[in-house]
Parts: C-alpha cells; structure tokens; sequence
C-alpha cells in the first residue's frame, strides 16, 4: 500500500511538471512572433513593413555631387519566379526612383504572399524611403498570374557619403490561410 501511494504521489508530481512545462511553452511559442519582430526592429534586419508609408519628398534638393548605386536582389521561397525587372539602378540621394519587380505564380491554385525587404550595408536601412511598395500588403496571386510590381523610393541627403553601394533585397514567401479564387467564389485552403 505504501509503494502504491508513494507511485501515485510521484505521477501527480510529474503531472504537475509536465502541465506547467507544457504552459511555459505555449507561451513562449505565443511571445515568439512579437519579440522577434522587435529583435529585427532593432537590429535593422528583415523589418516588416505593414504600414510604412512614407510621403513623397516636397521641394527636396537633389544631391546631385553624389551617386549611389543600388543593386537590387529578389529571392523566392515558394511556387513562383521572383525577379527585379533590372540589376542595378543609380540614383542621386534626394531624388525619387522607380524600379520594378516581376512576379509569376507558376502554380495551378491561388496563393498569398509577403514580401520582406532588407538593405545591406545596414546602416542605409533608416536613410531608405519608400514611398510606393508591393511589401507594404500582402499580395494575392491568381493561378499562373504574372504581375509587375513598382517600388517608389528616394535615398534621404543625410546617408553618410562614404555608402556608394546599397543592396536592396526582397524576399518574396508564400502564407498560409484560405484563398478566394476566381472562378467560381471556391476556397483553396493552404
């Protein structure tokens, strides 16, 4: 009788544990998102961009002494091609540029997408403005769609003059949920 309530205390012990545990994780698995996006914030790498709309430039003046080249890059994770429509393009800090991006979706099904900008060297990443961009909301792409996507944007005067080179880079990834297509108001479930 004693083995039999020695076990049963030592099962309610582990019980115990294995709930708190079990609690532990589940709140770090729910706290992982937002200190993630903060880490990032803060570091300047892979920051998300819902909502960073930035106004046009009014009566900027154009550094036109200086010439910065910014190389642009896409990668894709996920069923489509992803591509500048260009490599490079030079601008002058001040002035606002516009450059292109292509997208196919090369699957049968609709799908939703996020574009996640980085800038390297990462100092530039306060000094870069976009006015216009594709990665400021999700995209949603038909079956086999093919879009051109613009990126409007200026270099602010106060980069420091030794940053010739920037790389602008997207990364271009597919998110779960359901996607309403177009024919027939039918669901396809990701």
């Amino acid at each position: 009788m004693a083995t039999s309530k020695k076990l049963l205390q030592l099962n309610r012990t582990t019980l115990g544990k294995l709930v708190v545990v079990a609690v532990l994780m589940f709140g770090f698995g729910y706290a992982l998102v937002p200190v993630y996006r903060q880490i990032c914030e803060v570091l300047g790498i892979n920051v998300l961009t819902q909502g960073e709309f930035v106004e046009a430039p009014k009566n900027t003046q154009i550094d036109k002494s200086r010439t910065i080249v910014v190389e642009l890059d896409g990668n894709a994770q996920g069923p489509w091609r992803f591509r500048p429509t260009q490599r490079s393009i030079e601008v002058h800090p001040g002035e606002l540029a516009t450059v292109t991006y292509e997208v196919v979706n090369t699957q049968g099904r609709a799908v939703k997408a996020q574009a996640i900008p980085s800038y390297a060297p990462q100092l530039v990443t306060p000094h870069f403005k976009k006015v216009e961009c594709f990665c400021f909301q999700e995209q949603t792409l038909q079956a086999n769609e093919a879009r051109q996507m613009p990126v409007v944007f200026f270099i602010d005067p106060a980069l420091p003059r030794e940053v010739k080179n920037i790389t602008l880079s997207y990364t271009f990834f597919e998110i779960g949920g359901a996607v309403q297509t177009a024919s027939a108001g039918t669901k396809a479930v990701r």
